[in-house]
């Protein structure tokens, strides 16, 4: 699945008459980069979720003969945020081939291994496996030394939600992650939630939300026009 619905309020004003999935690096879409990624790694089919002109998506993928791919359009009449996203897109994803699919953000640059982080996911048996590396954030996830997530930090300090083995290591999100079918129907939460938030909560049920390190990728997140440029 590819988040591709948010308003981009951060890029603006590039996105004040197209979606941020269709603003451009060198002349190429981030929706195009990003499935060209997901390709490569073996991706047949994707769900892309809609809100702002996202008409101007299902355009651009028409055009493009969905770049090969059987795609599905999740239309949001108001913004879900990443789980409410992911939710309703659960009739597309939940019969995704060996029981696991994976979820990126349209407006996230990467040479993180797609294929290493869906062969880690499989061979745990965790529920979500989240690309993280050491960086810079606001509000870190919190992971043990056995790569299980414990918790976040924030401002206000550390929020544990589940005992950690050994210390806690902050790691940044990096906006992809595998994701297992049988996440869909724990998803109690209803309306408009982060993602996060629904793992921290699974997490702290004793669920198994992982890390995958993805530490000396090269990695950006292009929401702001400063970022649009190519990965170095």
């Amino acid at each position: 699945m590819v988040f591709a619905a948010g308003r981009g309020t951060r890029l603006r004003p590039f996105t004040d008459d197209r979606p941020k999935a269709l603003v451009e690096i060198e002349g190429v879409a981030l929706l195009e980069i990003v499935l060209g990624r997901l390709k490569a790694a073996g991706v047949s089919e994707v769900v892309i979720n809609l809100h702002h002109f996202g008409e101007q998506i299902e355009r651009f993928m028409a055009q493009q003969g969905n770049f090969g791919l059987v795609v599905h359009f999740s239309h949001e009449r108001e913004l879900l945020d990443t789980g409410g996203g992911l939710k309703q897109a659960a009739r597309w994803l939940a019969e995704a081939p060996g029981g696991s699919f994976l979820v990126h953000n349209v407006d996230v640059l990467s040479d993180i291994d797609l294929v290493a982080l869906m062969r880690a996911h499989r061979e745990s048996g965790a529920l979500a496996t989240l690309a993280a590396m050491p960086r810079t954030t606001a509000r870190p996830l919190l992971f043990d030394g056995e790569a299980w997530l414990c918790g976040r930090s924030t401002t206000a300090g550390e929020h544990l939600v589940r005992s950690p083995s050994g210390g806690v290591v902050p790691l940044g999100f990096a906006g992809i992650h595998a994701v297992s079918c049988d996440l869909l129907p724990l998803l109690s939460e209803e309306g408009a939630f982060p993602i996060i938030e629904a793992y921290l909560r699974l997490a702290g049920e004793g669920r198994a939300i992982r890390a995958f390190r993805v530490d000396g990728s090269r990695w950006r997140d292009a929401g702001r026009p400063a970022d649009l440029r190519p990965l170095t």
